[in-house]
């Protein structure tokens, strides 16, 4: 009975491998199958997949553009009109319950797009003026925490 313990490869399934350079009897000697002269033909020969010939190479023609700033903050944002879904104070964990918001590790930044139905207070990492002046005048509060993980 055939288990895992006394399994084989079916015979002929695996072939030996290709031994270079073992005489002329093997069809395979002298130049081991890589032609006569040139580049290829030497150990550690060839060129890179990139390489052009000694062309300018593309990625050195190709006007470079730009800048990614590595410690940009990119926060999630909330419009104030959208705040009358959050029951109770508006703070990251309510707005994730709510699904304003996808995660609580992304600092949480409320801007001042719609009009706020009532007195909120915002816990968040930050506000734009607007968002600000428009919860302040419905009767709110704002307080702004430090960002996550930052030196604040």
């Amino acid at each position: 009975m055939i288990e895992l313990h006394n399994l084989r490869a079916p015979k002929g399934s695996r072939r030996n491998r290709k031994r270079v350079g073992r005489g002329p009897g093997s069809g395979k000697g002298k130049t081991s199958g890589r032609g006569e002269n040139g580049q290829n033909s030497r150990s550690g020969g060839g060129v890179p997949a990139w390489f052009e010939g000694g062309q300018m190479p593309l990625q050195r023609r190709i006007p470079k553009r730009g800048f990614k700033n590595r410690n940009r903050v990119e926060y999630q944002v909330v419009n104030v009109g959208d705040l009358h879904i959050v029951d109770g104070d508006a703070t990251p964990e309510s707005l994730r319950a709510a699904g304003l918001i996808r995660s609580l590790r992304r600092p949480v930044k409320i801007l001042g797009t719609g009009e706020v139905e009532g007195p909120v207070n915002c816990t968040v990492h930050g506000m734009s003026a607007t968002a600000r002046r428009k919860i302040e005048a419905a009767g709110g509060s704002v307080t702004v925490l430090p960002l996550l993980g930052g030196d604040e």
